[in-house]
């Protein structure tokens, strides 16, 4: 049931909306004055300011990046977008999830990303994904509780990831309609992406996708198979003929870091119709890892400073999990802003961290943020004084062998188990490597 404030918030933006798109950039400071009457908090002061610079600037990239929201993206989506994003998942839900944090003294989080499944029709090198059992995935009712629980702690944020959750599309769909009131994304490889299912999308609005690319046909089908980056495009278009919000996901490694920090290619991935994108480097999760693929610490200072160039001057949101670490204060995992619950409802502090202490099918969501593992990062976290070596698996290896045994975590990979010495031995050397280049870029002027 919705909150006496989150209903007026709805309303509130129901009619902003209606307003705004009447004439977006016209009327936008006018919202803005809405918006501070609904929420009074410093931080978000700051933001509702920005706005304000942005919506005087026609040439400013963040203006443009509104425009096309309100000229790409379908009308649905443009209000779930405002309403459930804007509204619940930041100013109504972030209000409960800090009086969540105090009750509860432990970490809670904005997003909650799970694994409808372990399956997947690709078989992609290197991917973590692919340690899990594929045979596994969580039935429809715990997925119903992770977020019946999870809105009670103020989590409206749920991101979908596998395996490729597409698999399941009915009932993915069905988890975004019986719970309108959340924002939905799915990582997805995009080859099982129709215009049938992009109806349904289209329909309920408050699904978004982050597709997941290499860069162009070569480096795509080097990782994911001959073939895949042509469905990949075909998809985008798709998305974009639905006015569906997507953006793209890529990892960027040691063959292909040059071209995806390219500004050919941010260009190339805006004009397809991305909304934003999120760089992912690679991590030698599995026995079957490709070490070879670490990108070097000249390519990790690339794209450093790539990601900010273009983050200042396209109108695409971009970022960089790893090398943007200094404007979250290090790492975001561990229930700091966002959790792991793979296709065997073993609860992670992250994606690339394979170990756990709980299952949500035994525990209840809170259980599991309190639980040992999550506790030694709530306890931990900042890792590293230096946000630009936030993770304590590829930045500070010492860190996730400490805590994994402080905790007494297990391994959660069915099929490749390792132990956490085992793991951190292929990442050693990328930290050491990382540590002057990250020293000295934390020591420069920085935004």
């Amino acid at each position: 049931m919705k909150s006496v404030k989150q209903l007026v918030s709805t309303a509130v933006m129901n009619e902003a909306y209606q307003y705004m798109a009447k004439d977006p950039m016209k009327n936008l400071p006018k919202i803005i004055d809405w918006a501070e009457k609904i929420k009074k908090v410093d931080y978000y002061q700051n933001t509702l300011q920005m706005f304000r610079e942005i919506a005087q600037d026609p040439e400013n990239n963040w203006n443009q990046l509104i425009q096309r929201y309100f000229n790409e993206l379908n009308p649905t989506t443009q209000k779930k977008f405002l309403i459930n994003f804007m509204v619940n998942a930041g100013m109504v839900g972030q209000s409960v999830i800090d009086k969540s944090k105090e009750k509860y003294d432990c970490n809670v989080p904005w997003a909650i990303l799970f694994d409808p499944t372990a399956a997947c029709n690709l078989h992609c090198t290197g991917c973590w994904a692919a340690e899990y059992g594929k045979g596994i995935s969580l039935d429809y009712a715990t997925m119903q509780k992770i977020i019946r629980q999870g809105k009670e702690l103020g989590i409206y944020m749920y991101i979908l990831s596998g395996g490729e959750p597409t698999v399941r599309k009915d009932e993915i769909l069905r988890l975004a309609e019986e719970n309108d009131d959340c924002m939905f994304l799915s990582f997805t490889n995009a080859t099982l992406i129709d215009d049938a299912f992009a109806s349904e999308v289209e329909r309920l609005g408050n699904f978004a996708f982050a597709v997941s690319v290499e860069g162009y046909e070569e480096e795509t089908d080097m990782r994911r198979g001959k073939g895949t980056y042509q469905k990949v495009m075909d998809a985008m278009d798709i998305l974009q003929k639905h006015g569906i919000i997507f953006g793209f996901s890529t990892c960027y490694h040691s063959k292909n870091t040059e071209v995806v920090g390219s500004e050919e290619w941010v260009d190339d991935m805006i004009a397809k119709g991305c909304k934003f994108g999120w760089y992912f480097t690679y991590m030698p999760i599995g026995k079957d890892a490709v070490p070879e693929l670490i990108a070097t610490p000249e390519q990790r200072e690339f794209m450093y400073h790539q990601v900010r160039k273009f983050r200042a001057t396209k109108p695409c949101f971009l970022m960089d999990f790893w090398n943007d670490g200094e404007y979250v204060k290090g790492c975001i995992a561990g229930g700091r802003n966002y959790l792991h619950i793979n296709a065997g409802g073993d609860v992670e502090p992250c994606a690339f961290i394979h170990y756990s202490n709980v299952n949500i099918k035994d525990v209840d969501l809170i259980d599991a943020l309190r639980s040992p593992l999550f506790m030694e990062y709530k306890k931990s976290q900042p890792f590293n004084e230096n946000h630009l070596r936030p993770c304590p698996m590829f930045d500070n290896p010492e860190k996730i062998r400490e805590m994994v045994n402080k905790s007494g975590a297990h391994s959660t990979q069915l099929e490749d188990s390792e132990t956490v010495e085992e793991l951190t031995a292929k990442t050693i050397p990328a930290a050491e490597n990382w540590k002057p280049f990250a020293d000295k870029l934390w020591a420069s002027p920085h935004e």
